[in-house]
Parts: structure tokens; C-alpha cells; sequence
């Protein structure tokens, strides 16, 4: 029979200072900044050797220019003033609709066969092939491009928190019911706790689905907007213009994800706090 000896780690010697593990926290943003910078400074040599045609492959300098010149008129302020409302008003109501509707999903079985099956079916139908619909039932204006974001943005949202309620620990739930909570203030005590990291992460990637709504709702009929400026670009072969209306929204998208993110980070306490 063998015999097996545990081996206790070494006591520190009195007096001695723990060793403690040095942090990096902001190391990521460093990696991340340089491949940035290298990826940019790729793009402007392909640019300067002219491997394709400006109008083709216009380099950082040209968007920087076109970002000057579309800043020095008014007409981008009105753009930007159009697309951020469409945005924020189709999130804004996704929200509304899909946080509240999704967690009684999640938390009643026979609401969740219920409503179930017109779920899947919108959500696997593609909303922009909608786009035609909503404008010959809401017009040309606003309410039809906000239509729009609302139904791209609002199944993440759904779908996120009933997964959020439907995964919450039953041997927690009997618990509170055995103690004699109710549904109301087992909900708002576990229920709505414990959903709060699928609700955020519903938000972020709803934020993706709201510009891409955006970009599509301004594509028909639009008097202004991002999009609109984009498509009327692409049209006169602007390709620099084409570049800076993407960087708006590809910087639109990651600021708001970021916020989100420190959201998720504070209510998420099972996230390894040195990622």
C-alpha cells in the first residue's frame, strides 16, 4: 500500500512582505491601440502605392479630408441630428417592449407557449424585407424608420431576457416559495436580479442590429440621415464620403457598447475582474 505525504507550501519568513501578482489592467488597450495604428498605417501605404484606384481604395487621409469637409457645412448636423433620433427612439422603445415581454416569457410557461411561436416566426423572418410594408402603412417619414430600428433591435432584447429568466437556479426559486414569497416579490428580488447580465447583453447586441436599421430605413425615401448621405456618396462614386458616414457608425456602435459594457461589468460578479 502506498503512502502518500503532503507536501504544505512554504511559510513566508516573518517579517517577509507577501509577493503580490502585478496587474496590468490597461495592457489590452495597449495591444489594442497598436494593432489599430499598424492597420492604419498598412491601409495609407496600399493607399500612397495606389495598388487600386482612389475612387476604389481611397487611404485615412482622404477620409480625413472628407470628415473636414463634410464638418464644414451644417447639412451633416442635420444628418447626424436624423439618425440619432431613429436610433435612440427605436432602442428606446425595443426596450420598452422587449425587456418587459421577454422576462413574463421567460417566467410563465404557458405565456411562453403562447407567444412562442409568433416569436420564432418574426424573428427567423428578415425585418428589412419588411421595409416596403412599413412604408406603404406609415409613410415615408419618421415613424416608418423608427418601425424599422424598433424591429431589428427588440428580439435580441426578447430573446435575451427570457433566456435570462429561464436560466435562474430552481433550487433558489423553491427556496424563496418555501419561505412564502410570491411571485411579485420573488421576481423583484431573484428574478430581476439575476436577469440583469442577459438583459445588458441583449442591449448590446441589439445596438448592432438598431445601426444596421438605421442604414436600411434611410436607404428609401429618406430627407436626411447618415444613410442617406452614404448611399447618395456611393451614387457619385465618393468613396472617402462612403468611408467617413461608416466610421460615424462604426464609432456610434462601439461608444455606445462600451458604455453597456461597464454596465454588464458592474452587475456581472462572476467576470474575472483582470479581463
Amino acid at each position: 500500500m502506498a503512502v502518500t505525504t503532503r507536501v504544505e507550501p512554504p511559510k513566508p519568513l516573518p517579517g517577509a512582505r507577501p509577493v503580490r501578482t502585478r496587474r496590468r489592467p490597461h495592457l489590452k488597450y495597449v495591444y489594442g491601440t497598436v494593432a489599430v495604428v499598424v492597420a492604419l498605417a498598412v491601409w495609407e501605404v496600399l493607399a500612397l502605392l495606389r495598388v487600386r484606384p482612389a475612387i476604389v481604395l481611397p487611404g485615412p487621409g482622404d477620409v480625413i479630408t472628407a470628415f473636414q469637409n463634410l464638418f464644414s457645412t451644417s447639412a451633416i448636423w442635420t444628418d447626424l441630428l436624423t439618425s440619432g433620433r431613429e436610433l435612440l427612439l427605436g432602442l428606446v422603445f425595443a426596450a420598452v417592449v422587449g425587456l418587459p415581454i421577454g422576462m413574463l416569457i421567460g417566467w410563465y410557461r404557458k405565456l411562453s407557449w403562447i407567444l412562442s411561436p409568433f416569436v420564432s416566426f418574426l424573428y427567423a423572418t428578415p425585418r428589412i424585407a419588411l421595409t416596403p410594408l412599413l412604408i406603404i402603412w406609415l409613410g415615408i417619414g419618421d415613424s416608418s424608420k423608427i418601425m424599422i430600428v424598433f424591429l431589428m433591435a427588440v428580439f435580441p432584447i426578447l430573446i435575451n431576457a427570457a433566456s435570462g429568466v429561464q436560466n435562474l437556479d430552481p433550487a433558489v426559486l423553491r427556496v424563496a416559495r418555501c419561505f412564502g414569497g410570491t411571485d411579485l416579490q420573488i421576481f423583484r428580488t431573484i428574478a430581476l436580479p439575476g436577469t440583469v447580465p442577459f438583459i445588458v447583453s441583449g442591449l448590446r447586441l441589439a445596438v448592432g442590429q438598431a445601426l444596421i436599421g438605421v442604414f436600411v430605413a434611410e436607404l428609401s425615401g429618406a430627407q436626411a440621415g447618415v444613410g442617406m448621405l452614404m448611399n447618395n456618396a456611393g451614387q457619385q462614386f465618393q468613396t472617402s464620403v462612403v468611408f467617413a458616414g461608416l466610421f460615424i457608425f462604426a464609432l456610434t456602435g462601439v461608444t455606445l457598447n462600451a458604455l453597456l459594457q461597464r454596465v454588464e461589468r458592474h452587475f456581472d460578479s462572476w467576470r474575472n475582474p483582470s479581463d
